[in-house]
């Protein structure tokens, strides 16, 4: 199966996030967009910090969900 047009954008939008996240020793990989819901995995220094849930709620969310407005929200899955 084929990704979607809000897939790319949204894999985009992440390539553009991620160099901010491997200076800091972590790194963002997208697993899936499923029912206006991006499921990403935080790793490295990411998944293991205090920050997590701020970096994730503030950060990468706000971001995505300007961008394309058809994302609700943001989940990190382990």
């Amino acid at each position: 199966m084929g990704e979607t047009n809000i897939e790319k954008r949204i894999i985009n939008l992440i390539n553009k996030i991620r160099p901010f996240l491997i200076s800091d020793g972590g790194n963002l990989e997208f697993i899936k967009y499923e029912d206006n819901i991006v499921y990403v995995k935080l790793l490295g220094a990411c998944a293991e910090c205090t920050m997590l849930d701020i970096t994730l709620k503030d950060g990468i969310e706000q971001i995505i969900i300007n961008e394309i407005p058809e994302v609700k929200e943001v989940r990190n899955v382990n």
